[in-house]
Formats: structure tokens, sequence, C-alpha cells
């Protein structure tokens, strides 16, 4: 739909983008409001008008884009809370039941606003998707470890190497620990 909007001049009656996308008015509305939240577009009188991170967003790289959603979903309430429940959750996992009165406030119906905060999250490499278990898994950083190696054991010695080290440092990459909440 941004792209849409963009080659509109960045300016376009909402019922317009939905014609040209073959949806229904209430189809596009979702993508539409999520596009708002993100400060990607403003609606006014029922026009959609692109802003200067939607600009920014058409403009960019694939990495780029990444890194203005995630920016911008970092920004969101939304997003902020639903982190928040997560972190505070046993095991830090959601049930959809759970997420779905998170977003009730919402205008638009909760399993959209889901869908869509997970189909962006996903996008910006904040998620990953389980479609066996229908889990939807935020990457942390893991935490150094308490006691890290002396440069004795993190150093190769001559002609040997260690699977994941780097040459300037010798130790491995960090890890990634994954977060879970379930969506159906």
């Amino acid at each position: 739909m941004l792209v849409l909007l963009h080659s509109h001049k960045g300016d376009e009656d909402v019922a317009r983008l939905a014609d040209d996308l073959d949806l229904e008015i209430d189809e596009i509305l979702p993508s539409v409001d999520f596009s708002e939240t993100l400060d990607f577009v403003t609606v006014n009188g029922g026009r959609a008008t692109l802003t200067e991170t939607g600009r920014r967003f058409i403009a960019g790289t694939i990495r780029e884009r990444k890194a203005i959603v995630r920016e911008q979903l970092r920004r969101s309430t939304l997003f902020r809370t639903l982190m928040r429940a997560l972190d505070n959750a046993p095991g830090q996992r959601l049930t959809d039941p759970e997420l779905m009165r998170l977003v009730e406030f919402t205008t638009a119906p909760s399993d959209e606003v889901v869908q869509n905060i997970v189909n962006w999250g996903r996008y910006a490499e904040l998620f990953r998707y389980d479609s066996d278990d229908h889990l939807v898994l935020a990457m942390r950083r893991a935490a150094p470890p308490r006691n890290p190696p002396t440069a004795a054991s993190t150093t190769p010695s001559a002609g040997s190497t260690t699977p994941g080290a780097t040459p300037s440092s010798g130790r491995a990459p960090p890890r990634a620990e994954s977060v879970a909440f379930a969506l159906s």
C-alpha cells in the first residue's frame, strides 16, 4: 500500500487505494491504521498522505527499511505494551487470548492488529515465526557470560580455528535467545 501511495505522489483517497489494490475498503483499513500507527502515513478526511518517515521507508534499502520499522515499532505504545507484557509473562509467553485482550482497545479488529504487529515485527527481524507450533519468537541478545574466558582460552593456537570465532577478538559471536508467544 505504501508503494502504491507513493506512486500517487504520496497523497490519495483511501477508497481509491483500496480500488487500485482490488480490495474492499474494510480490507485495507487495518493496513492504513497500522501504517498511521507507525507514522508512515497520516489520514485526514479519508485521504492518506505519506509522512517524512513513510518517504524515508519507501526510498530506503531493505536494510534501511527494516531499521526504520524497528525504530517505529519501538515508538509505538501498542508494541511497547505487548513487549512489556511479554517480558512480564510467566515463561515469557503470551497466548492468543492474552494478545487479543492487550489490543482490544484499538479501533481495528484485534486479530488484524495482532497480525499486523507480527508481520511488521517479522519484517523488522524482531520476531521469528514457528508455523508448526504457531509461535512468534522475539529475538533477544543473550547476556554475556558471568566469568568471561581468559584470553588464553579464547585465542586459537597457530594453525587452529575456533568455530564461530572472529579473528579480531577470538570470541564466538553473541548467541540469540528466543522469547515466544502464541499466535493462531
